[in-house]
């Protein structure tokens, strides 16, 4: 078993098999990362892995069209996309900070 620190949700620790997939592990376990489709459509389970980036599988076509190489070395991620396979801690912006991002993000392209 595996330990998912939940940073964003007051540090919530949870245990979950090796291999799993974080969006589902926070689906679960109500550890609180946003989404809507859990496909890798939309870019909402975007979150940051804080520890542990070495035990995430590799980056998957889907999450590079909603995150830069700058953003993957800062450890981003898309939950939906992402496995792990030891402990790792998360943490992901508040609403009104990522409808914030958004807007920027929107307006420099």
């Amino acid at each position: 078993m595996i330990t998912v620190t939940f940073l964003s949700n007051e540090g919530k620790a949870v245990q979950a098999p090796e291999n799993s997939n974080l969006l589902r592990v926070s689906l679960r376990e109500k550890g609180g990362i946003p989404f809507k489709c859990g496909g890798g459509l939309c870019g909402t389970c975007k979150c940051r892995i804080e520890q542990g980036i070495e035990n995430t599988d590799a980056v998957k076509p889907k999450e590079r069209k909603h995150l830069t190489e700058a953003q993957f070395a800062e450890g981003w991620r898309m939950a939906c996309q992402t496995f792990l396979t030891g402990d790792v801690s998360v943490s992901w912006p508040p609403p009104a900070a990522k409808a914030a991002s958004a807007v920027t993000t929107r307006s420099e392209t």
